[in-house]
């Protein structure tokens, strides 16, 4: 799950960048790219629990 994560963070910053290059789309993908920083975020805070 957390590569998974990765390769989603990744793919949203290089259509971010995509984005300012050619002036497209550029708010969805500012929502989107922030939506997965605070996910990652609260990912890295909680971390993996063991019992």
């Amino acid at each position: 799950m957390g590569k998974l994560l990765w390769i989603i963070i990744v793919a949203l910053i290089a259509f971010w960048v995509l984005g300012l290059v050619f002036k497209i789309g550029g708010g969805l993908i500012h929502i989107l790219l922030v939506i997965a920083l605070i996910v990652f975020i609260l990912n890295m805070i909680s971390g993996r629990r063991s019992v």
